[in-house]
C-alpha cells in the first residue's frame, strides 16, 4: 500500500500567490519542510508525493482531459488511436504516459529536462515508456535529435508544463518539429494564455500557432485543471490537432517572439 505522507497548505491569508508561487509543507522525521509546486526535483524524490498533491487533493484532471481530446480528434481522421507513436515533452514521473497506455497507444517516448522525473518514473512506472531521454530541447545536439527522431513518433503530447518557464518556447517547438508531417498535437495550456493582453513569449506563439498554417485545430475545450489550495478551481484550455509543416525559425522572429 501506497505510503500517506503529512501534507499541510499555508493558511488563508498567505495564499495569495501566483499560481507557479504556490507552496506546500512536508511533515517528516526531520521536521517540516517547505516545498514549491514547481519544485519538481524536491517532490518526485518523495515516492507518491506527487501524485497525493496534485492528484489525490488538488484533483487534478489533466492527463485525462488531454488524452480523451486526443482520441476524439484522431477518430475524426483515418488514423488509429492504437497506432500512435507518441513523444511525452515534459513527462515528469509518467502520469500522462500512463494515462496514455491505458488507451492503448502503440509507443511511448518520455523526455523531461530533470533526472529526478527520469528515476521517478524508473521507480514507480517500470516499463512505462519505449524510451525516456533527459535532454533540455533547448539544447540538443543533431546526433541527440536524430535519436529521438529515429523513433518516427507520429504525436506529441506536453501537460502542465507550459507557460511558466517549465517548458520555453524553443522547446516546444524543437519537439514539434521532429514528430512526422500530419502528426498530431496534444496540449494544455492556462487560459489566461489566451488572452492577447498576455505579451509572455510562449502565450504569443502559441496564439499564433493556432492560427498559423502549421497546425489545424480539431479541438479547444476549456475545463477545470485542478483547484487552487483555497479550493477554487483552475480553469485550462486543452487544445488537439493535426501538424501540417515544421515551423521554420523566421515564423517566430515575424512574430517578435524569441525561440
Amino acid at each position: 500500500m501506497q505510503k500517506r505522507h503529512r501534507i499541510q497548505f499555508p493558511k488563508s491569508e498567505s495564499t495569495d500567490l501566483n499560481q507557479d508561487e504556490a507552496y506546500f509543507y512536508l511533515q517528516g522525521s526531520g521536521g517540516q519542510r517547505k516545498i514549491k509546486f514547481h519544485d519538481y526535483d524536491e517532490i518526485y524524490q518523495v515516492q507518491g508525493l506527487y501524485e497525493q498533491v496534485f492528484y489525490d487533493r488538488l484533483k487534478c484532471t489533466s492527463p485525462t482531459k488531454v488524452t480523451s481530446i486526443l482520441e476524439s480528434s484522431v477518430k475524426q481522421s483515418e488514423d488509429n488511436f492504437t497506432e500512435l507513436r507518441v513523444l511525452d515533452l515534459g513527462a515528469g514521473n509518467g502520469m500522462m504516459g500512463e494515462e496514455l497506455k491505458k488507451h492503448g497507444v502503440s509507443r511511448l517516448i518520455g523526455v523531461d529536462i530533470i533526472p529526478e522525473a527520469y528515476d521517478a518514473t524508473v521507480r514507480d512506472r517500470p516499463g512505462l515508456y519505449d524510451a525516456y531521454y533527459v535532454e533540455d530541447f533547448t539544447k540538443l545536439t543533431e546526433e541527440k535529435k536524430e535519436d529521438i527522431a529515429s523513433w518516427q513518433c507520429d504525436c506529441m503530447v506536453t501537460v502542465a508544463a507550459l507557460g511558466f518557464g517549465d517548458i520555453p518556447t524553443k522547446a516546444f517547438i524543437e519537439a514539434f518539429n521532429i514528430i512526422k508531417q500530419q502528426g498530431w498535437v496534444a496540449f494544455n495550456i492556462k487560459e489566461t494564455f489566451f488572452d492577447s493582453s498576455d505579451e509572455s513569449g510562449f502565450s504569443k506563439m502559441i496564439r499564433e500557432l493556432i492560427f498559423s498554417e502549421y497546425l489545424d485545430v480539431y479541438h479547444v475545450e476549456r475545463y477545470r485543471h485542478r483547484l487552487s489550495i483555497e479550493g477554487e478551481p483552475l480553469f485550462y484550455f486543452a487544445i488537439a490537432g493535426r501538424k501540417n509543416a515544421d515551423v521554420p525559425p523566421e515564423f517566430l522572429a515575424s512574430k517578435g517572439i524569441l525561440a
